[in-house]
């Protein structure tokens, strides 16, 4: 069973993201006074008085509009209603009961959920604020007055929500779960790959660049294993971001990478490899994270020949020259095609990533290794290799002992790695070196 979920629902910008944050005490959903910022649902965890449930931040419900980008917003606060056991309602005090208001309530309502009225922007504290009297016209009697900024009122409001879900009687299987982020620059068809693995619409997708501006997690399950897949906004370079919006937006990619297990970094098909996308997985790489590299819109590549692929995978190598671990695949996120593919490449490389070699086995690879072409000398003196051994994983981490650091030479250390990988594989992984000298503590 999974844990219960409570969808934070509202018109734009009367606090919800802020609320969010507070309550999950992360800061997982943007915060900026413009609405429409929040645009998917985003998710976290929340506890409370020991027990665990998940929050959903939605974008800003606009009942009556004809703009296609709030529509999709209106859309996906109506899926995180649809999957809710309970629901926080947020108003905002100083602009009192608003036309919108009254919209969205009468929505909840027909949902036939449990819903509580969070009045929010209630910051001083002592007696109630008159103008909160008003709310009850609503029609939700569950009332509370809040401050998203200063927390006034949420532990009322969160004890609401304890008696109003279900009891969480799963196991935590956190343990089980990778964590795939879906990154690349923007339009090149993240939210299209993970709607089409979820079979909803998760995400919103458009042809607008920019229009995913959070990092949006998504439990799924199959056959091959649980994962939690992070749809992140694209990457621009530097230069083009100039919205401070999509400043944190770039950061809460950088931190998707960061947190994620496995990256599958999406390249279209029809530009092949930017400078950007090389920016883009050097993040990944300096992270030391397993990668994919995803070539997507292959079915939109028009005269396709025998050596097509062949050739397209070469271009990706040459242009992501310092991935050569990582395997290329090709898929389509519009039709589905090889999709499928991805989860068991996924374990594949997941497990790579996380693998030991025993000091034994390695040190057994380092004297055939040095039997075959021997340590470089510099004037007069030689590089003496004692021994090898793994410090750690995700990625592989590797400590090699010498008589003195400045002998190993680089080309020698990148000999050694493909010596390392040429037997026991570690594809899909970065692989990590450290030269210590004699005399040096071992950690």
């Amino acid at each position: 069973m999974a844990k219960p979920l409570v969808a934070i629902v509202g018109r734009p910008n009367v606090g919800k993201s802020m609320l969010f944050n507070k309550l999950t005490g992360h800061r997982t959903s943007i915060v900026e006074d413009t609405p429409g910022v929040t645009r998917d649902r985003i998710y976290g965890d929340c506890e409370w008085c020991g027990r665990q449930f998940s929050l959903v931040d939605t974008g800003g419900i606009e009942p009556g509009t004809e703009n296609d980008m709030l529509k999709f917003m209106r859309r996906q606060a109506e899926i995180g209603i649809e999957l809710a056991d309970a629901i926080i309602m947020v108003v905002d005090v100083r602009s009192g009961v608003t036309a919108a208001d009254q919209d969205v309530a009468t929505m909840l309502r027909k949902s036939r959920k449990p819903v509580c009225l969070a009045v929010n922007k209630c910051d001083s504290i002592g007696t109630v604020n008159p103008d909160v009297f008003e709310f009850y016209g609503l029609g939700i009697g569950d009332l509370f007055e809040t401050s998203a900024i200063h927390g006034h009122g949420t532990g009322d409001m969160l004890d609401w929500v304890l008696e109003n879900i279900p009891e969480d009687d799963s196991e935590n299987e956190d343990d089980e779960i990778i964590h795939v982020a879906i990154v690349g620059k923007p339009n090149v068809g993240k939210s299209s790959l993970l709607n089409q693995i979820l079979g909803e619409e998760r995400v919103i997708v458009s042809n607008v660049a920019g229009t995913t501006r959070d990092a949006i997690d998504s439990y799924y399950e199959n056959e091959t294993g649980k994962y939690c897949l992070i749809d992140t906004a694209g990457m621009r370079r530097k230069s083009k971001v100039d919205d401070i919006i999509e400043k944190y937006s770039n950061m809460r990619s950088i931190s998707a990478i960061e947190r994620a297990d496995v990256c599958l970094i999406l390249i279209d098909a029809n530009e092949g490899v930017t400078e950007q996308d090389t920016k883009i997985a050097g993040l990944v790489h300096e992270a030391g994270k397993a990668a994919i590299i995803v070539v997507n819109k292959w079915d939109a590549v028009e005269d396709k020949e025998t050596n097509t692929m062949r050739d397209m995978e070469r271009s990706v190598r040459d242009g992501l020259s310092y991935m050569t671990y990582a395997p290329v695949m090709f898929l389509s996120a519009l039709t589905g095609s090889r999709v499928d593919k991805l989860f068991p490449m996924i374990q594949e490389v997941h497990k790579q990533n996380t693998s030991r070699i025993t000091t034994g086995a390695l040190n057994s690879i380092l004297a055939e290794a040095t039997a075959r072409v021997q340590p470089p000398s510099d004037k007069g003196r030689r590089l003496k290799i004692y021994y090898m051994t793994q410090a750690g994983t995700k990625p592989p981490h590797f400590v090699i002992f010498c008589n003195d650091a400045r002998l190993f030479h680089f080309s020698y250390q990148r000999y050694l790695e493909n010596q390392i990988r040429e037997v026991f594989g570690l594809k899909g992984t970065p692989m990590r070196i450290t030269i210590r000298q004699k005399g040096d503590k071992e950690e």
